[in-house]
């Protein structure tokens, strides 16, 4: 009997909520018309890439940021409203920034 099978037994009348799991990154990030510059820079020697330009709140950027962490797998750190990603990853972020619908410009390179 699984987890599922047991919260019916419990709660025989509750009907559980449909909900999308791709859609959950997107709900309650404020999107925004000016594009986000994505540039790529070298730091000792490392690529990483950058993005900033997002004028919404801290916190749904640093959602952002946590999300295109773990989808690609990477390090990286949110500081003084810019996103830094280990790695030249710029063609993956800025496809998948475009997908939940941001505007994004390629700077550099």
């Amino acid at each position: 009997m699984d987890l599922q099978d047991q919260l019916k037994n419990l709660f025989p009348e509750h009907k559980p909520e449909v909900s999308d799991t791709n859609d959950m990154e997107n709900s309650g990030i404020w999107m925004q018309e000016d594009p986000i510059i994505c540039k790529y820079e070298k730091r000792k020697g490392k690529p990483i890439t950058i993005l900033e330009g997002y004028n919404g709140a801290n916190e749904d950027f640093k959602a952002l940021a946590k999300a295109i962490k773990t989808k690609l797998s990477v390090g990286g750190s949110f500081k003084d409203d810019k996103i830094i990603i280990q790695g030249d990853y710029r063609d993956k972020i800025m496809q998948m920034l475009k997908d939940k619908g941001f505007n994004v410009k390629r700077v550099g390179g």
